[in-house]
């Protein structure tokens, strides 16, 4: 059971992290689109749609699953996993960053320009990187 509940795993962050890349990028072009257009519109089902139906679900399932593994893996003590934990609870802090945009996107009140999306894409890469180090070569 311990290996179907790995797979589940690593679907979930697959998937997860595929949102948390792509949604900064559509914020990119959606920072240039003028309020109230079509293209506007076109954005705003995109962004919910990733959220609601991929990223969220993906999120969830993540923790689930990873909550589980911890549990029968008995990794509560091991170093990395500590230092994973964080970047995870970090990362999950950002989706819910990225949640307040698309909200803040659907109201037309956002303020910050594509360039600002551009660096705050780079961050859930860098954290991802930072849990595959952690988790492959457990480092402490």
């Amino acid at each position: 059971m311990y290996e179907w509940v790995k797979v589940i795993h690593f679907i979930a962050v697959i998937s997860w992290m595929v949102g948390m890349l792509y949604l900064p990028r559509l914020f990119v072009y959606h920072a240039d689109a003028k309020n109230d257009t079509v293209l506007d519109a076109t954005f705003q089902k995109m962004e919910w749609r990733l959220l609601r139906f991929i990223m969220t679900p993906a999120m969830l399932v993540t923790w689930l699953s990873g909550l589980t593994l911890l549990y029968f893996g008995a990794w509560f003590s091991d170093g990395w996993m500590h230092a994973k934990l964080l970047l995870v609870i970090l990362i999950s802090a950002l989706h819910g960053y990225f949640t307040r945009q698309v909200k803040i996107f659907a109201r037309g009140e956002n303020q910050k320009q594509a360039r600002y999306f551009r660096l705050i894409n780079e961050v859930p890469t860098v954290g991802m990187i930072l849990v595959i180090i952690l988790v492959v070569i457990k480092p402490f």
